[in-house]
């Protein structure tokens, strides 16, 4: 009676992993396209984007779609299964963010809020400043600290000397 239990649970297994092991392939193909990737994620109008696609649905041919841009048409990347589409931002986009449409092989995918589209262009450098040099600010921080460390080295360089004296 044990055995016959031990082989009905092998069976089950093996017929589970069989299902399983015949649908992966097809549940992959039906999802491709499976990524979009934009860069940069942030961009000013009139800029210059690099959408990128997963999926070897897209290597035949296909297009990426947004209303930031006019119709992009996809290139295959040599030895793999991404293509790439190089897109211009509308001069008159409004800022925000833009979602990606991408049809591939009769399927389309879409990334939500692949990019963001900003007024004027993007500010770079440390935090995005846009001043050169240190601000009034900087300067009065900067010097307390100074006097701060004078005081207290000088300070512990008083203490030293009396304790050597007694």
């Amino acid at each position: 009676m044990r055995t016959s239990r031990v082989r009905t649970t092998l069976a089950v297994a093996v017929a589970t992993g069989a299902v399983v092991g015949l649908a992966a392939p097809a549940a992959s193909a039906w999802a491709d396209p499976t990524n979009i990737v934009a860069m940069p994620s942030v961009i000013p109008r009139g800029g210059q984007l690099t959408v990128t696609v997963d999926g070897s649905s897209c290597r035949s041919g296909g297009k990426v779609t947004s209303r930031a841009f006019p119709d992009a048409y996809l290139r295959p990347l040599r030895n793999s299964t991404t293509s790439s589409a190089t897109a211009v931002v509308h001069r008159n986009a409004s800022p925000g963010t833009y979602d990606i449409t991408a049809h591939c092989g009769g399927r389309t995918l879409t990334r939500p809020a692949a990019f963001t589209v900003i007024h004027g262009g993007v500010r770079g450098g440390f935090g995005g400043g846009t001043h050169s040099g240190a601000t009034t600010t900087d300067m009065a921080i900067g010097s307390a600290l100074v006097g701060a460390a004078l005081v207290g080295g000088g300070v512990f360089w008083m203490r030293r000397r009396s304790e050597k004296k007694v």
